[in-house]
């Protein structure tokens, strides 16, 4: 099948219609199992921590195990039979360096070792922007060089290496690049964001916010996801990049949803060099749930082209604002406080810290 053609595909087209989702009850992890359950597929998925009891998972199986565990991998494909495979499980930065390491690139080598010894066709291997660390020139494209930042970054490099070295023993491995990604039940780094607008403080950016930094909604890359189970072998196994076509400054973009809000607040533009070192701070004080990769970062431009997707027949649906004002809707309509954890989950409320303080301060100006 031709690119010229993709773009009239039908989901029920495809060749497949069994899927085992590595990570499948974190946040892209659930969005990708109800995507496909919503298309007829026999979805499974694959993780350590069990669904939450609100999440819509009726039509969902799940497996308990870890990615890094290759006899585990192994039973559950052989009890499962996926046709393919969707690889989404990762340690997010603020997780042990070590731990990392091996969640990320031990645990991307035995999922693919598993999918080979099962004769699985494709795995789709969700990476990062993050292997492209900062770069001065924009929009970055996915022959742009590589230089991830931290551990994160670099594990994602490495894992990538290991899908390369995969698709030369013959398999179908596309990879994916997302940009950050959010939606509903989006929470982390952005339940901090909505909490300071539904609380009606003004929001402090790190820098004046005139960079372009560009997003991405969830609902699109799983769009991603299933166009590289429709096509043709040769015109998926490469790597995509995956992000929002329509973005401007934070400052324009991140006064979308505090517009929403109605609070009559701004976003604030703020010193780049003082803020950063002052969360720099309170990070080796562990004060605040913000790792290094996104103050460290935040007041640079950061896109990519995503031209090389869009010629497969992807477009995304939701530009920057959009899908800020569509995650702040549903933190609004949906979600109830239960405590804040230590930032290990998307999913899950982090603990403010300092920033607490830091947000009274900005409600009275």
């Amino acid at each position: 099948m031709g690119a010229t053609e993709i773009a009239d595909v039908d989901a029920t087209e495809s060749q497949y219609d069994s899927v085992l989702i590595t990570g499948g009850t974190g946040f892209l992890g659930l969005h990708t199992c109800q995507y496909f359950a919503d298309r007829g597929w026999d979805v499974t998925a694959y993780d350590l921590k069990s669904f939450n009891e609100d999440d819509d998972t009726d039509e969902i199986g799940f497996v308990e195990g870890d990615v890094r565990d290759e006899n585990a991998l192994q039973k559950a494909i052989q009890d499962v039979e996926p046709d393919v495979i969707v690889h989404t499980a990762a340690a997010l930065p603020l997780w042990d360096d070590d731990e990392i390491r091996e969640v990320t690139i031990e645990g991307t080598r035995s999922v693919l070792w598993a999918a080979k010894e099962a004769g699985i066709e494709r795995v789709v291997y969700i990476s990062s922007t993050a292997v492209y660390g900062t770069h001065d020139t924009h929009p970055i494209t996915e022959e742009s060089p590589l230089d991830g930042v931290g551990a994160y970054g670099n594990a994602k490099v490495e894992a990538e290496r290991i899908c390369e070295d995969f698709r030369r023993m013959g398999m179908c491995v596309p990879i994916l690049r997302p940009k950050t990604f959010i939606g509903p039940q989006r929470l982390g780094v952005f339940q901090v964001l909505f909490d300071w607008i539904e609380d009606g403080a003004n929001v402090p950016l790190v820098g004046w916010g005139d960079n372009q930094y560009q997003l991405l909604h969830v609902h699109d890359i799983v769009r991603a996801i299933e166009l590289m189970f429709l096509l043709d072998e040769d015109d998926v196994n490469e790597t995509f990049n995956v992000g929002a076509e329509e973005y401007g400054t934070m400052k324009e973009d991140f006064q979308a949803p505090i517009d929403e809000a109605g609070t009559g607040k701004r976003v604030v533009g703020t010193p780049a060099t003082v803020t950063v070192l002052a969360l720099r701070a309170l990070n080796a004080l562990d004060l605040s749930p913000l790792y290094p990769w996104v103050y460290e970062t935040a007041h640079e431009d950061s896109y990519v082209s995503v031209e090389k997707l869009r010629g497969l027949g992807w477009e995304p649906e939701y530009s920057n604002q959009e899908a800020l004002v569509d995650t702040y809707q549903w933190y609004l309509n949906n979600y109830e406080a239960k405590g804040a954890e230590a930032g290990k989950d998307h999913r899950v409320a982090w603990d403010q810290g300092a920033l607490t303080i830091v947000k009274e301060l900005f409600k009275k100006f």
